[in-house]
């Protein structure tokens, strides 16, 4: 999809930006895209875009991999769930979480209730291929990629569903992504 056979004109983009009240918050698993996609969708809104790993980062002076090999899942997830509250607070545009962010029930209430939360989805060779890309994904550093992508999914699937917006993201360019979220934001809205 190039921008001159997009499906939503400039001035329907503007419309729709209008009526977006709340930070749009990317939840998914990781290799869904959502930080490619959330730049491109802040790009099409004429919004900022954080992505919530970064700042995590930021925030600890350490990496993602470094703060869970030290202090474990559940101190990373608690510093999570206060970094996505700050960025929502700051009132964000878009916003992209970690695959593990909204599985956490405080960071779930909190994204659901002052975010517009949306689950960007995708099959598990698509998952497959884009995390073994790069070797910084902790939870795939002990396993074969696919049975843990595939468990996580059936794990967190019940609760990415409980975002209001669900898009597929398929192998293409993520521009076709960002436009499928605004025509469901547009619908939603």
């Amino acid at each position: 999809m190039t921008d001159e056979h997009r499906p939503l004109t400039d001035h329907q983009i503007a419309a729709i930006a209008r009526r977006i009240d709340r930070p749009l918050v990317l939840v998914g698993l990781m290799g869904v895209g959502k930080s490619t996609v959330g730049r491109k969708l802040a790009h099409l809104l004429k919004s900022d875009f954080v992505d919530a790993d970064d700042a995590i980062e930021h925030a600890a002076q350490m990496t993602i991999a470094d703060i869970f090999a030290q202090f474990g899942e559940e101190y990373f997830r608690d510093g999570e769930r206060r970094v996505i509250g700050r960025l929502m607070e700051e009132r964000h545009g878009v916003i992209a979480t970690g695959g593990g962010a909204f599985i956490n029930p405080e960071t779930r209430a909190l994204i659901l209730t002052q975010g517009i939360a949306v689950w960007i989805d995708a099959d598990i060779a698509t998952l497959v291929e884009r995390t073994g890309r790069k070797d910084t994904r902790p939870l795939l550093r002990n396993g074969n990629p696919r049975e843990i992508l595939t468990r996580l999914h059936r794990e967190r699937a019940p609760f990415y569903s409980q975002a209001p917006i669900h898009v597929t993201s398929e192998n293409g360019p993520h521009l076709d992504t960002a436009i499928k979220i605004l025509e469901a934001i547009d619908r939603w809205l």
